[in-house]
């Protein structure tokens, strides 16, 4: 079977509408999400729904968490806690509804699925070596998917070896069939590796391997919502920079 996996959508329709556009294209069979729904943009009921309707499996982010109240705005930065008390405010009853219906963690697919890492499912960033090495040691699963970081890349450890990782650019392969891996698709909403291209991942069980793509999308389209809001510019500028 083959899945699209997609992360970080931060209520970015534009982006969300012609990525699931792409994986309509691609042959994959479902879509799982790794959270992170909302925050940061514009169009948070839109993304929810489209979730909803498209997603066989979803998960909660720390954004998430913090709009339906689980986690204090307290800890994000000034930007987040701002575009997330803004989201609080002009949500639907539904879409809030289902937000608190996620978690961050599934351990039911074939594959371990976390929002952040499997050390901490919410909040860390797995971006070293060194991480990855310690996240390898407690996950459950051989290969893991993570989001959070909005950086598309991979870790793999083999036996006698020690844990390495790189970012990963579109159309890179990745062979899972052996070693242990973390695999992070990247970010639909808010890249933040360079390319400024909506991020996704095809992921072949049965190999298993798994495909980098990205997606082209009306940045503008995103960025001008995020001014209509009134949310903060460096909401808006950042998305022409995949920063």
């Amino acid at each position: 079977m083959r899945v699209a996996i997609v992360s970080d959508i931060h209520g970015n329709r534009h982006a969300f509408e012609a990525v699931l556009a792409d994986i309509g294209d691609s042959g994959c069979e479902q879509m799982w999400c790794l959270g992170d729904l909302v925050g940061y943009g514009a169009d948070p009921d839109r993304c929810v729904a489209l979730a909803r309707e498209y997603a066989t499996v979803c998960l909660a982010g720390n954004h998430d968490l913090g709009v339906r109240g689980t986690i204090p705005l307290e800890q994000f930065s000034r930007g987040a806690a701002l575009a997330a008390t803004w989201t609080q405010e002009v949500i639907a009853p539904e879409t809030l509804e289902y937000l608190q219906s996620l978690e961050p963690a599934s351990h039911d697919a074939p594959v371990g699925l976390y929002h952040a890492s499997p050390r901490d499912p919410i909040w860390e960033y797995v971006l070293s070596p060194l991480q990855a090495e310690l996240c390898l040691d407690v996950q459950e699963e051989r290969v893991a998917l993570i989001g959070h970081s909005h950086v598309a890349l991979s870790f793999s450890r083999f036996r006698g070896a020690a844990a390495t990782g790189e970012t990963r650019d579109a159309d890179h392969e990745l062979d899972l069939t052996s070693g242990e891996w973390l695999v992070n698709p990247g970010s639909v909403g808010q890249p933040r590796d360079g390319d400024a291209r909506a991020a996704w991942l095809e992921l072949e069980l049965e190999g298993p391997r798994a495909i980098y793509r990205r997606t082209d999308y009306d940045i503008a389209g995103a960025a001008g919502a995020i001014r209509a809001a009134a949310l903060p510019e460096s909401l808006a500028e950042r998305l022409y920079f995949g920063q």
